[in-house]
């Protein structure tokens, strides 16, 4: 059920296909490289004293521009590399048993090593690659039954607080999730899975931030994220199913607003009951 945050920084550009199903030896076809994150390493290498092309050295005397840290535009970078990598381990592109390496892809992205290496150590950290001495990382390969796992323990969290929130919420605090919820029928609509995917948990995680348990919706979100990842094998996730998966945000919403909690009861159950599929 769950295919899709506020979101970390600005999502670069991806365009599903940019990866492809790379050899072992990690090289990959050419990707899009998201023009922000190409600009802003060059920036990072100007300010650590290296002019780009035809560009003139300032003088000493110059101060009224300082150049920004090299760290703050490392991490603009890894961000967005982060991001176009999460996209492409939920669309599939990043194959689960497949070796990757961060040289490949950082050329790939028109970026160093280093970008890439960071932002995939962050996704050892949440369990979607491991590290491969000498070699990179690869994605993680998961079955059915840590899907289903995963889409209890969410139940076990999700559903109760929901229907504590089904209770006390006044109507027009739903009424102002109905973008976001909208957001996920627009993604499910063109089967882009990575918008969907960012959108279903941005719906989420506002339903859940109305309870103002901050702890909560880390925890939440973090299972969420994971239960996206893809399948070792499984039929691949249609259009048709992810617009069916999103049109129960809108029914969900619809009995929120008019506090019939037996239909928000029913709705979540299912919901979450999908969820292993």
């Amino acid at each position: 059920m769950e295919q899709g945050s506020a979101r970390e920084g600005v999502r670069p550009a991806y365009t599903p296909g940019a990866f492809s199903r790379a050899p072992a030896d990690g090289r990959m076809p050419e990707a899009r490289v998201p023009e922000q994150a190409r600009g802003e390493q060059a920036g990072a290498e100007r300010a650590g004293g290296r002019p780009a092309d035809g560009e003139q050295a300032r003088g000493e005397h110059t101060h009224s521009e300082p150049p920004a840290p090299r760290v703050v535009q490392r991490h603009s970078v890894r961000g967005q590399i982060l991001d176009a990598l999460r996209a492409a381990l939920v669309d599939g592109e990043l194959v689960p048993g497949q070796v990757y390496s961060a040289p490949a892809l950082g050329a790939r992205f028109g970026v160093s090593a280093t970008p890439v290496r960071e932002a995939m150590q962050r996704l050892a950290v949440e369990g979607a690659v491991e590290v491969v001495p000498n070699r990179g990382f690869r994605v993680s390969e998961r079955g059915p039954r840590e899907l289903a796992e995963l889409a209890e323990v969410r139940a076990l969290i999700e559903v109760p607080v929901m229907m504590g929130l089904a209770r006390t919420v006044p109507a027009h605090r739903w009424c102002g999730l109905r973008p976001l919820a909208e957001a996920t029928v627009t993604a499910a609509a063109v089967g882009d899975r990575a918008a969907y995917a960012e959108s279903d948990r941005a719906f989420h995680r506002a339903v859940l931030m109305l309870s103002g348990n901050e702890q909560l919706v880390a925890v939440a979100d973090e299972l969420h994220r994971r239960s996206q990842w893809p399948l070792v094998s499984g039929p691949a996730i249609r259009r048709a199913d992810l617009l069916a998966d999103a049109s129960e945000h809108t029914a969900l919403l619809d009995a929120l607003v008019s506090q019939d909690l037996a239909v928000v009861q029913a709705l979540v159950r299912e919901h979450f009951a999908g969820a292993d599929r």
